[in-house]
């Protein structure tokens, strides 16, 4: 999955063209999307920088981007972004509800010099509603959709799951989907640009649909770690091994069960499955069991099985997973060890072209790649 080259290139977005205007989180992870999968995306860097304190060098969500520097509050500054977005297709921001218009880009303004933009919002709480103008972060937004509170042991606080089901899965993911389906309607006949509206809240909330169809039928508690799926069943969870790590069992089926039982030897030693309320002497027998050996031993046994296990491996452990180094799940570029691009397309497939972007580096590319001079001037006005 190496990849070369400096330029736009492959992929299936080949000749889409993205503004994004910079921020963190949500907005360059979803910009990122869209250029591992072959678009052209141009980062307006405004100087200073975007607020996350991270070297550029390191920042991955900037990969396979251009960036130029536009400061939006001088003069001229909102007309050169214009320039580009009257060449571009999509446009991402994440400002608070009514920045983008003052600033002068805002969708009324971007529409004006091109009908046919996808204008892509990606907020938090979204464009209206009572809380539109508070701050948040991740953890505000999973919080009130009932999301974060599915997550943990009952008798414990909630966990949190880093910042991948707000921001990213969320946020980003639903930005991107939005982002497509308005490109395609854009491009149909008689069709036009139109802005998509993405708030994590929405995101985080229709993650859960299955959750509140169960909940709805009498099949799911509405509290975290008494269900099938949340730590609640002793054969769907994480155990500890002998040498403190931990093994993962996901044994729901009947048939992947039995096996899972008869390979952790304890076949006729533990109560039937169905047996609810014999669960608590289940999963104490089974984390007994798995005391007894290292990870590594356990993996050995389960190797090659049905039985659902798998070792829980960190960060820095799971690119040499074999699975993982066969499909080339990850990617070396520019010294980094990361995720490469997903999904897979076998007529059009993505790539890492090059590493993140620096602010204000690529100009000049942009410049003539998109026919926009005004980009290089430096001091404001065209």
């Amino acid at each position: 999955m190496a990849a070369t080259g400096n330029g736009p290139q492959g992929g299936p977005l080949a000749g889409v063209r993205v503004v994004e205007l910079a921020g963190i989180g949500p907005g360059p992870f979803a910009a990122m999307l869209l250029a591992d999968l072959g678009a052209d995306v141009v980062r307006v860097d405004r100087p200073g920088g975007a607020g996350l304190a991270i070297d550029p060098a390191y920042d991955l969500t900037n990969r396979n981007k251009r960036s130029v520097l536009i400061d939006l509050k001088a003069d001229g500054g909102a007309e050169r972004v214009l320039d580009l977005v009257e060449r571009a297709d999509v446009l991402i921001e994440g400002y608070r509800p009514g920045v983008a218009e003052r600033l002068g880009v805002g969708p009324d303004h971007c529409h004006a010099r091109n009908p046919k933009l996808v204008y892509g919002r990606m907020t938090g709480w979204g464009q209206d509603g009572p809380l539109a103008q508070r701050a948040g972060h991740d953890i505000s937004y999973i919080a009130i959709t009932g999301t974060l509170g599915m997550i943990g042991k009952p008798d414990e606080p909630p966990v949190l799951p880093a910042n991948l089901v707000g921001d990213y899965a969320g946020g980003s993911l639903y930005l991107v989907i939005g982002l497509l389906a308005a490109l395609q309607h854009a491009r149909t006949p008689g069709g036009s640009g139109q802005v998509v509206d993405a708030a994590i809240v929405d995101g985080a909330a229709h993650l859960a649909t299955m959750i509140h169809g169960m909940v709805a039928a009498g099949g799911w508690q509405d509290r975290r770690g008494s269900n099938l799926l949340d730590g609640g069943c002793p054969f769907y969870g994480n155990y500890e091994t002998a040498d403190g790590q931990y093994m993962a069992v996901g044994a729901l089926e009947q048939q992947f069960y039995d096996e899972f039982i008869e390979l952790l030897g304890l076949t006729g030693e533990v109560p039937a499955r169905k047996e609810f309320d014999r669960w608590g002497e289940l999963r104490a027998a089974v984390a007994a069991r798995f005391r007894t050996r290292t990870r590594e031993e356990w993996t050995a046994v389960f190797e090659g099985s049905d039985a659902c296990v798998a070792p829980v491996l960190s960060l820095r452990e799971a690119p040499a997973h074999p699975h993982l180094a066969a499909r080339g799940t990850f990617t070396d570029h520019g010294g980094i060890t990361q995720p490469a691009p997903a999904p897979r397309f076998s007529a059009t497939p993505g790539e890492v072209r090059r590493g993140p972007a620096r602010p204000g580096a690529d100009a000049e590319e942009v410049a003539r790649d998109w026919g926009v001079p005004s980009v290089l001037n430096r001091g404001g006005a065209k």
